[in-house]
């Protein structure tokens, strides 16, 4: 049997007795009471992962607002394998922080395929990372022709096409959204992880 410390922000929580249902051994520290048990579970074995293959990892986000970076150095003993985070949630941040061309927003949009490929690249050769996590979207609503709950992702990693996926997740809500975000950032880094 194992426990964790507790903080100002958490509780002890003794594998097996959490009363929470079959939760990982180790858990998000500040996290844990919001996130459902599948991310819990699914940041346990992402970290594990890389952890045991010496893989570091990057973000780049726009919607989820530094969320993804937030949970993935939130288990203890394991934040050594985050690298760094980009929260640029403006266009010019995405420019200065991961060199985003503007004119690739400009003719894109913020929420699209090539700007998302391009923060997962950006983040990658700036931060020095193994594999990199990009998201870029509405989280609720934006402009009259902003559909919410439309992100884009993007998954870079050293000597791998990037890859790229769309999802709609409607309109939930920002809380949500940024949850199914979380989501999907999780298991493409998982995916990567998992096959190097």
């Amino acid at each position: 049997m194992s426990a964790r410390r507790t903080g100002p922000a958490s509780r002890l929580i003794v594998a097996g007795t959490r009363g929470r249902g079959d939760r990982c051994a180790s858990m998000t520290e500040t996290l844990s009471p919001a996130l459902p048990d599948d991310i819990e579970t699914l940041v346990d074995r992402l970290l594990e992962a890389a952890d045991r293959r010496d893989l570091t990892l990057a973000t780049a986000e726009s919607c989820t607002g530094g969320l993804i970076a937030s949970v993935l150095t939130d288990v203890e003993g394991r934040s050594h394998v985050f690298e760094r985070g980009y929260v640029v949630y403006t266009n010019d941040a995405k420019a200065d922080e991961l060199a985003v061309p503007l004119r690739l927003i400009d003719r894109h949009g913020a929420v699209s395929e090539p700007v998302a490929r391009a923060m997962a690249e950006g983040a990658l050769r700036a931060s020095g990372a193994s594999l990199a996590v990009a998201a870029t979207g509405f989280a609720g609503r934006a402009g009259a022709d902003d559909e919410p709950g439309r992100v884009h992702f993007a998954l870079a990693a050293i000597g791998a096409p990037t890859r790229h996926e769309e999802h709609h997740f409607g309109d939930i809500g920002r809380g949500p959204a940024r949850l199914e975000c979380l989501r999907v950032a999780l298991r493409l880094l998982d995916q990567a992880v998992t096959n190097r």
